[in-house]
């Protein structure tokens, strides 16, 4: 127990010293914030900053981290967390990504080089990691990040298998080109579960109308939410706190609900909630280009 509030404290000063060298100024407090990691369901674990998830998927020959925080920074207070839970860096042996971009990619430089693991992504997000810069016409710029080596592309259907862990990469563009969602399921209380780790789905500043470098983002941003709504999901694990309000449902936990992150009828909520967004966004982005 000492070593592990040692180490908490450690990724509370280091948040403190580092939050204004964080890959963006503007970004929101929360993304460099650390809380407590904890368990969720079966073998996943909550280790991001209050803001932005980080997921750790254990097994007995190693585990797999999803996400990696804005910066070097953040990659820190990551690593701080998985050590508060017991767990050895090294024994992080594959980095995966829901989408390259800098508040999810900015970190996995610095994770590979502290952890010795391997980096998966999407086949189309990998050269926009590789090249430290996400790739479609963007009203915030090109936001850049740490670039990383990707060992090995995939594409949709690709399964990893480590351990006990199978997850399932399903590839839900729009977002990003390669935005990937990812699916596993586990057992909690002897009972199965089907766990989706949804990629993000807002328009954030990307163009709809004209976009010269992704021509299919509204056909793809269309396919995916259908998607996503036909994917059976027990407990929706996503990639922003705000997008499955991650805080209200780990108080719930602790208050002895156990059931507080399963919801079977969520991913197919968040889908549809998301697509009136998009249509409201291309609405007005059409609106604006004529004459």
């Amino acid at each position: 127990m000492k070593r592990a509030a040692s180490i908490l404290l450690a990724a509370l000063t280091l948040a403190t010293c580092v939050a204004g060298t964080t890959a963006h100024a503007d970004d929101p407090a929360n993304w460099t914030k650390p809380i407590r990691p904890y368990r969720v369901v079966g073998n996943i674990y909550y280790v991001g900053s209050e803001g932005l998830s980080a997921w750790l998927i254990s097994s007995s020959e190693g585990h797999v981290l999803l996400d990696s925080g804005p910066s070097a920074a953040g990659a820190k207070l990551i690593e701080a967390n998985i050590q508060a839970l017991g767990f050895k860096l090294s024994d992080v042996k594959i980095l995966i990504n829901t989408h390259a971009h800098y508040d999810h990619a900015g970190g996995l430089a610095q994770l590979k080089a502290d952890t010795g693991a391997k980096v998966w992504a999407s086949r189309p997000d990998e050269p926009a990691l590789e090249k430290g810069q996400h790739f479609g016409d963007n009203d915030n710029g090109l936001t850049p990040f740490p670039a990383v080596k990707v060992d090995k592309a995939f594409g949709d259907g690709q399964k990893l298998k480590l351990g006990e862990i199978t997850l399932i990469a399903h590839l839900t563009p729009g977002h990003t080109i390669g935005c990937t969602t990812w699916t596993t399921q586990v057992v909690d209380r002897d009972r199965p579960l089907n766990v989706t780790f949804n990629c993000s789905t807002s328009v954030a500043g990307n163009v709809l109308v004209g976009n010269k470098t992704y021509k299919t983002i509204v056909a793809d941003y269309r396919a995916t939410f259908a998607a996503l709504k036909a994917l059976p999901t027990d407990v929706m694990l996503p990639s922003h706190e705000e997008q499955g309000n991650l805080l209200a449902k780990r108080r719930k936990m602790l208050s002895g609900d156990v059931n507080a992150f399963v919801d079977p009828t969520e991913l197919a909520r968040y889908a549809t909630t998301s697509e009136a967004a998009f249509d409201k966004a291309l609405a007005e982005q059409q609106a604006a280009r004529k004459p």
